[in-house]
């Protein structure tokens, strides 16, 4: 038995050492879709098993346990410069942290195909904001595809039928679109960063950066630990840490090495896209006309946006 199965390794290895570094990229990308996909059905049935801080908290624990150890066992670990910092605390605190706290609250109200489409608007604040602050000048195409990515966020909310009264999803909902401008705000920042560093050097510094202050924040708004402790939470914790967080994000990164930016950019429109999806495939939730027209829209005013940074 142990013969074949080391046969079958040495076979398998053997394989995908022929392929080509950009098939293994593509290869690689597609696996980060589908598993980042999957991410928000996941998280929304996690949410059934522990509270949103804790869970926040846990998920950046096991992701950046995950990278510290292999990034020590392949003796890469990057010790952070001074010039480093400023990225650290803020992809760390705003993106990190902030990000998936407020995500992972909305989630409670809110299902989880919106939550992914409404969490990817981030591209469509990135425009406006360069351009107040950064006086960028901005092609035509570019100001289409904020547009027709505004027009699908209010299309997906499809005001005439939304319950306006109801403050509690009407706050979750904007949770969402906050979690998305505070990623931006992060994209931004790299764009104008000194720090010399890859992404996936400071991956696990950030992820630190995240987990030290979600512990007290997450003791003082929702008390003491408070996961089921059951298989399920833990199975979700894997998934979502050592998987959704740390290998997708190595596996983004090595792909984006050997791909061009526009075309890895373009396929991550693919991440919600896919949550949709699986959202309606495992959990059930609809897919009503407003909730694919709005997608549709963001994600063609995000393509937009991109293939004309390509130019």
């Amino acid at each position: 038995m142990s013969k074949v199965i080391t046969s079958n390794y040495t076979e398998t290895r053997w394989s995908i050492s022929l392929l080509s570094p950009r098939t293994k990229a593509l290869c690689f990308l597609f696996v980060a879709i589908i598993v980042w996909g999957g991410n928000w059905p996941v998280m929304k049935e996690g949410l059934n098993h522990i509270t949103p801080v804790w869970f926040s908290m846990t998920r950046f624990a096991l992701g950046g346990s995950t990278l510290f150890l292999f990034q020590l066992v392949t003796n890469s670990l990057y010790i952070p410069k001074k010039q480093d910092l400023p990225l650290i605390f803020s992809i760390g605190l705003i993106q990190m942290m902030v990000f998936t706290v407020l995500g992972s609250i909305a989630m409670t109200q809110v299902d989880a195909g919106r939550s992914a489409i409404l969490a990817y608007t981030t591209t469509l604040w990135v425009l406006p904001l360069s351009v107040a602050f950064f006086r960028e000048t901005l092609s035509v195409k570019q100001w289409l595809g904020v547009i027709l990515g505004l027009t699908g966020v209010i299309t997906l909310f499809n005001p005439f039928s939304f319950d306006w009264s109801n403050s509690t999803l009407l706050i979750a909902n904007g949770l969402l679109l906050i979690a998305a401008l505070c990623w931006s705000l992060c994209i931004i920042h790299l764009r104008h960063s000194k720090s010399a560093a890859s992404a996936f050097q400071l991956a696990p510094w950030q992820m630190l950066t995240a987990t030290i202050p979600l512990i007290f924040l997450a003791y003082w708004m929702e008390g003491p630990f408070t996961g089921d402790g059951s298989v399920d939470l833990w199975v979700i914790g894997l998934y979502l840490g050592p998987l959704a967080t740390a290998f997708c994000f190595c596996a983004v990164n090595s792909a984006s090495r050997r791909l061009p930016g526009t075309f890895v950019s373009t396929s991550m429109l693919g991440v919600p896209v896919t949550g949709l999806l699986f959202s309606s495939l495992f959990l059930g939730e609809a897919l009503t006309f407003p909730l694919v027209a709005g997608a549709l829209m963001i994600c063609s005013g995000i393509l937009f946006v991109i293939t004309s940074a390509k130019k």
